[in-house]
């Protein structure tokens, strides 16, 4: 999750007051909230208080008069740095003044009123789920409530996250990202003005030791075989040709925990599949498609004359990495451009890290998602037209409308641990660049 502040606006006080400068705050390159520095000042000052100043990254102080442009843009390029530092440091960034100062400035940029509204949740089969929940309820508390329509246990809750996908015309799907504690998801997806964009419930583990434990659960167990036959369609999962015919004969027999069990062996089984990005490996300017799960990044690339080629960069072979984001102007219906953040722009996401190629050579590899998002022309809103998600057969049973409040979740599943190290390259600074702890154990029997 990548948190900048590409840009800056020039903006009035209310009552016609003394202009201000607002800070756009983007999440992969997204706009998430408008906030002042003021506003990020305290909350500075809060987390100074909780966790003490020593834990905390440094600051952009206060100046008694007004600020040059080449200052304004120096302090925002520190407070980018600041709240990447903040969100990235795991006390810090999973704590709940962090994150509900991010919810609220969220709700207010957007200009959401706070009131009960029905969201729509899809499954992987396509089938709609319908909470009524309030647009200030955050992600824990939709995931929640979407647990309590299926009927998923307390204990279950925590083996699945909400995601914010991008649903095509053409049925083409892809992950945008996983929704996370620090946003108000019917904001989310409805700041985006596009129908192609939804949330979808799936499982949020890569260890498929963790299967075991769901299908014990009819829910769960329908839930995991329902994604997996759905992945699978989408093409996913890869298969052979045996292979898809004795998962057809499982399906037919409708014996799920075999089907499951068939799948778990297959490769890319319970990976999530991205938009088609630019990589420059194995050489510059390669067309590939990244799906990430069990702890690796895999790409598939088709290489001029050659067949589909896929190659594998395991997590723990990585030794650092670092993500940027940029808005870059593009040409308007009425002429001119646009600039960051107003009109359409086009946002471009790189995902750069250093990586264990063999024994003794470590190579940069980066990768590049441009992604275009709909956003205000002229005033006025564009929306897409895209169709609606296919009904298919209820996948569940109704739930039992007695079901008690459900308790909060706890931890989340454990996800690699980062460090922040010196930048190995001159083109990144070292708080842009961060270290892998897994890379450190790593032996001559992983080579």
């Amino acid at each position: 999750m990548h948190f900048s502040i590409p840009e800056t606006e020039s903006r009035s006080g209310d009552s016609g007051g003394s202009a201000y400068v607002a800070y756009n705050i983007h999440v992969n390159g997204v706009l998430h909230c408008r906030v002042r520095y003021s506003q990020l000042l305290g909350l500075h000052e809060q987390l100074r208080k909780e966790y003490g100043a020593n834990v905390l990254p440094a600051f952009p102080p206060k100046k008694l008069f007004s600020l040059t442009p080449a200052e304004v843009e120096q302090r925002r390029e520190q407070l980018e740095k600041y709240m990447q530092a903040v969100r990235q440091d795991p006390l810090l960034g999973s704590s709940e003044t962090f994150n509900s100062f991010l919810r609220r400035a969220q709700q207010e940029t957007q200009q959401v009123p706070t009131e009960e509204v029905s969201l729509e949740v899809l499954l992987s089969n396509g089938q709609k789920v319908l909470v009524n929940v309030l647009t200030s309820d955050q992600t824990e508390d939709v995931l929640e409530a979407v647990a309590a329509k299926l009927d998923l246990p307390d204990d279950l809750i925590g083996y699945f996250s909400l995601f914010l996908v991008r649903e095509r015309e053409d049925g083409a799907f892809s992950f945008v990202r996983k929704l996370q504690e620090f946003e108000l998801p019917y904001v989310s997806v409805t700041s985006l003005r596009s129908q192609e964009y939804k949330i979808v419930l799936r499982k949020s583990y890569w260890d498929s030791a963790y299967d075991d434990d769901v299908m014990e659960n009819r829910v769960g167990l329908n839930l995991l075989y329902a994604q997996t036959v759905s992945d699978i369609e989408r093409g996913w999962i890869l298969v052979t040709k045996e292979q898809h015919r004795q998962l057809k004969s499982l399906q037919e027999k409708v014996s799920k925990k075999e089907f499951l069990r068939l799948a778990q062996t297959l490769r890319h089984y319970g990976y999530l599949r991205f938009d088609a990005c630019v990589a420059d490996f194995p050489e510059k300017d390669c067309p590939v498609v990244v799906s990430a799960g069990n702890s690796e990044l895999s790409l598939q690339l088709r290489l001029p004359g050659q067949q589909l080629r896929e190659g594998s960069f395991r997590v723990t072979r990585m030794r650092c990495w670092r993500v940027t984001s940029s808005v870059s102007k593009v040409p308007l219906p009425s002429g001119g451009t646009s600039s960051p953040g107003r009109g359409r722009g086009e946002v471009r996401l790189e995902l750069a890290f250093e990586y264990l190629m063999s024994k003794d050579r470590l190579q940069w590899v980066t990768i590049t998602s441009p992604q275009m998002l709909r956003r205000r022309v002229g005033g006025t809103l564009r929306r897409s037209d895209s169709q609606q998600a296919v009904k298919s057969p209820p996948l569940l049973e109704s739930p039992d409308a007695s079901r008690e409040s459900m308790v909060k979740l706890s931890s989340k599943l454990s996800a690699v641990s980062l460090r922040g190290i010196g930048s190995p390259s001159t083109d990144a600074s070292a708080s842009d660049v961060h270290g892998n702890f897994a890379f450190e154990g790593i032996g001559d029997e992983d080579l």
